[in-house]
């Protein structure tokens, strides 16, 4: 391997990348910043090449953290669940629950992570000798996010003594009072920012109470829900509950559930997080669990799945069911041991996804006209609203958006007066503390989120409050100044050094997600030499170095903008800086690097 020809670019000061200050998408290109003695000291150290020591320094890392983080263990980097304020509360009363024979519901969400947690618990709870388990998902138009009176009062009516909300419940309060003065017993399990108030419950476990200490705020609430299930094995353990026909458990094998549900909801993939994807990959391998090979099978998955299969290919799919089809189809499919029941479910949620598609282009086309004009007005914020907009696609909607103009975004669909919002952030701005400020402010009356989503219910009359309130918020926050869209990258290479070995090198940075940026290069100064369609939407070409060495790339979704365009006028276009990941492209038995191409410039 050359690594003269793939060494990476040593860091500048904050001038532009290549000088690059506007690339074609509008970005300007900056060089991840990298100390560089920590850099040789960690490939010195781990006995690693010098590009992977300055991606790790470039990330974070240290001396300290870049073992664990290229080879994570649950057993160095699972934190005890008792640290956790509630945890052995809940531990006590849920295995109560499993010894007494009571009857447990679990609430969950209608997204991946709502859905994972709930089939997690459930596959838990049976596994470990509960009676079997009511599985209830609200109806996302009818219902609307998290628990609800009527809904916690049927689930009492039909025998449930105890109620374990997952993904949702932080913020119910009337609903879980309602509960409470009903006689039923609840343990919420959430992720979402809490108010110094919590609700009535037997038990509320949040890595993000404010009052909590255990410093984990950045678990998914699969990731919690998979502390509580360790909590109640230990918990039954202690009291002898296992032995004879009853076995205990093997916590291991749900860590694919666990991997997926937090590659989806896009939680920092360092720590813990990191540790419980990349043995949940492991797991998800061996495809044991009949819904994730239906659905993997559906999905046209036949490689080793990684993040990018999580995230982009199996998530949406079971997110489907929550936008456009039935709630609880996600967790149904998570849940069931039946292979043919697996199998329909999971081609019910693929045909979802495809009418999901088509309804969220709609809504996309007409959202970005919008943006469009309103971009031009709100430097800050990007905040569109309009009537027959479909509720179940807003987030992704929101989330392009955000992607297209590199700010915070909201996204409202307007009916009946009552709006329903779902809004994404960019980095370094809180927008689900936002949201819980309008909230305790009076503008809304139904919201909440994390850091970078968050959803909302608001009447229309408030909307131009709620805008302003938002656009406050981050004017202040970013002291008036408009954020700048940025591309990061890691440095610069040439196509002849973009071989197999330098990509797979790469790999052992993987899991990908956030927190932990995929490797972005620029192949600096090339010539596109061929380029055409590839299906309706993307452009493949191929790119040549000066030395007349070739790679091949593609820009997906990029037909219709200057990227895609750029790239279509081939040899025309003149010389070019392409800024994008590389990935390695399996065909036949056969190994070639590829370029993902996310932006380009023309060198000036």
């Amino acid at each position: 391997m050359n690594l003269a020809a793939t060494r990476l670019s040593e860091p500048e000061d904050p001038a532009p990348f290549l000088g690059v200050e506007r690339s074609v998408t509008g970005k300007f290109w900056r060089q991840r910043a990298s100390d560089e003695r920590m850099a040789l000291a960690i490939s010195q150290r781990l006995q690693v090449p010098e590009p992977v020591g300055r991606l790790l320094a470039s990330r974070g890392q240290t001396l300290d953290t870049a073992e664990s983080f290229l080879s994570p263990r649950l057993r160095d980097l699972l934190p005890d669940p008792s640290n956790f304020r509630d945890m052995d509360a809940a531990a006590e009363r849920v295995a109560a629950a499993i010894e007494r024979g009571e009857k447990i519901a679990i609430f969950g969400d209608y997204d991946v992570d709502g859905a994972t947690s709930a089939a997690l618990l459930s596959r838990f709870l049976s596994a470990a000798g509960a009676l079997p388990v009511r599985l209830y998902v609200p109806d996302r138009g009818l219902e609307g996010y998290g628990p609800n009176a009527p809904a916690l009062l049927k689930l009492k009516s039909e025998g449930a003594g105890l109620v374990i909300t997952v993904d949702c419940g932080v913020t119910a309060f009337a609903p879980l009072q309602a509960a409470k003065e009903a006689g039923l017993d609840v343990v919420v399990v959430d992720h979402h920012v809490a108010e110094p108030h919590l609700p009535i419950a037997n038990a509320v476990v949040n890595p993000n109470r404010l009052d909590e200490t255990a410093g984990h705020g950045q678990m998914a609430a699969v990731g919690v829900a998979f502390l509580l299930a360790v909590a109640v094995n230990r918990r039954l353990r202690a009291k002898g509950w296992y032995g004879g026909a009853r076995l205990e458990p093997d916590m291991m094998q749900w860590l694919d559930i666990v991997a997926l549900g937090t590659v989806c909801d896009v939680v920092p993939l360092t720590g813990v997080n990191r540790a419980l994807v990349a043995q949940g990959l492991k797991v998800l391998a061996q495809r044991r669990n009949p819904g994730l090979r239906a659905l993997s099978e559906v999905a046209g998955i036949s490689e080793r799945a990684g993040a990018y299969h999580l995230g982009f290919l199996l998530g949406p799919r079971i997110n489907a069911g929550g936008r456009v089809g039935r709630s609880d189809l996600g967790a149904r499919l998570l849940s069931t041991d039946d292979p043919s029941e697996a199998m329909a479910l999971a081609q019910e949620l693929d045909a979802h996804n495809s009418e999901r598609r088509d309804i969220e282009a709609r809504v996309l086309e007409e959202a970005c006209r919008l943006a469009d004009a309103e971009a031009a007005k709100r430097p800050h914020l990007i905040f569109v609203a309009a009537e027959g907009w479909h509720a179940g696609v807003i987030g992704i909607v929101a989330g392009r958006l955000r992607e297209r103009y590199e700010r915070p975004v909201c996204v409202v669909a307007l009916e009946n007066g009552i709006g329903k919002g779902s809004g994404r952030s960019a980095n370094g701005f809180h927008l689900g503390n936002a949201v819980i400020a309008a909230r305790e402010s009076g503008i809304i009356a139904k919201g909440g989120g994390h850091a970078m989503a968050a959803g909302f219910e608001v009447a229309a009359e408030k909307l131009d409050a709620l805008k302003d309130f938002i656009d406050a918020r981050i004017g202040h926050h970013l002291d008036g100044v408009p954020p700048r869209a940025v591309l990061d990258l890691d440095g610069s290479l040439q196509p002849r050094g973009a071989v197999p070995e330098f990509a797979a090198m790469l790999d052992r940075l993987a899991p990908y997600g956030a927190g932990n940026a995929e490797p972005r290069f620029a192949l600096a100064n090339v010539r596109v030499v061929f380029a055409d369609l590839a299906g309706e939407k993307h452009v493949r070409c191929v790119l040549e170095g000066s030395d007349g060495a070739r790679l091949k790339g593609i820009a997906f979704r990029s037909t219709e903008n200057a990227l895609g365009r750029l790239l279509l006028e081939g040899r025309n276009a003149g010389p070019l800086h392409v800024a994008g990941h590389l990935r390695l492209d399996r065909w036949q038995g056969q190994e070639r690097v590829q370029m993902t191409i996310e932006d380009a410039a023309r060198v000036q």
